[in-house]
């Protein structure tokens, strides 16, 4: 399925529909019938995939309904099929689409709502953002236990409302720590982007609560919690964000910070995998 051609650009579609479509090409394809465990794997977590389990079957995610071709360096553009040692299965999404490319938040939340109609329980959404705290260096992985989502939309369509008060599954942070004990967490900002943060945006968003700033993540728990799955998320702190660091921000910076913490985080993610 090309760019040119997505059914979610139909306002009259059916989002859930066209989810179930693509869970049932993603069946046909990698031949298993249903998946227990999503992860979306965002700058710097790449490498994960590699030591979750094995690979059965890696597909181009544009050859499924509805997904778009990544529009950032980093980020991988296929969905794989994984066995862990478990017995369990996890579909990878290596195919984020972000607010910022415009092309709606229907196919921003579209792998979030594939991986739960192939049958995932939990959903594991994973980042490179900007810290506000001091003592984060880059390179450091924080669970995020909250958001504030700046980016004035919402995957929810009409009068749906859904309880955001658990978000974050604490039963997975806790998880995490026993891997972990080390492990901090933040309250996630998602702007719309794609520019960085401005200084006082920055300082706006220390004072709203904020801890981490990034341009993706909110608005696919969101929909990971309409679809009624547990959320687990995760930011890699590729920098100080601006005014806290000193010197001008660069996607560069954000792509060596994420190579370089890449081994470290993907082994850490890859145990708490295992304990799920």
């Amino acid at each position: 399925m090309t760019n040119h051609s997505n059914p979610l650009d139909d306002p009259a579609a059916d989002p859930f529909q066209v989810a179930q479509d693509a869970a049932a090409q993603i069946a046909e394809k990698t031949g298993v019938d249903r998946h227990d465990i999503a992860l979306t794997l965002g700058s710097g977590w790449a490498k994960a995939a590699d030591l979750i389990g094995e690979t059965t079957a890696t597909i181009p995610a544009t050859e499924i309904t509805g997904f778009s071709k990544p529009a950032l360096e980093g980020h991988v553009g296929s969905l794989r099929s994984i066995l862990l040692p478990s017995g369990k299965r996890a579909l990878v999404i290596g195919a984020r689409t972000h607010f910022y490319e415009d092309h709606g938040v229907r196919r921003v939340v579209h792998s979030v709502r594939t991986a739960a109609a192939t049958g995932a329980k939990v959903m594991i959404l994973t980042n490179g953002a900007g810290g506000i705290r001091e003592t984060w260096t880059p390179g450091t992985p924080v669970l995020i236990s909250d958001h504030i989502n700046l980016t004035a939309t919402s995957p929810l369509e009409g009068a749906t409302f859904v309880d955001l008060t658990d978000l974050y599954s604490k039963r997975l942070r806790d998880l995490a720590r026993t891997i972990d004990p080390g492990l901090d967490e933040g309250v996630y900002c998602q702007f719309r982007g794609p520019h960085y943060e401005t200084p006082a945006e920055v300082q706006m968003a220390k004072t709203i609560g904020g801890h981490i700033v990034g341009m993706s993540t909110a608005l696919e728990a969101i929909a990971a919690r309409q679809s009624g799955m547990e959320v687990f998320g995760m930011s890699l702190i590729t920098n100080l964000a601006a005014g806290i660091q000193k010197t001008p921000l660069s996607h560069a910076e954000v792509i060596d910070a994420g190579k370089a913490a890449e081994p470290v985080i993907s082994a850490l993610l890859a145990k708490i995998v295992a304990a799920i």
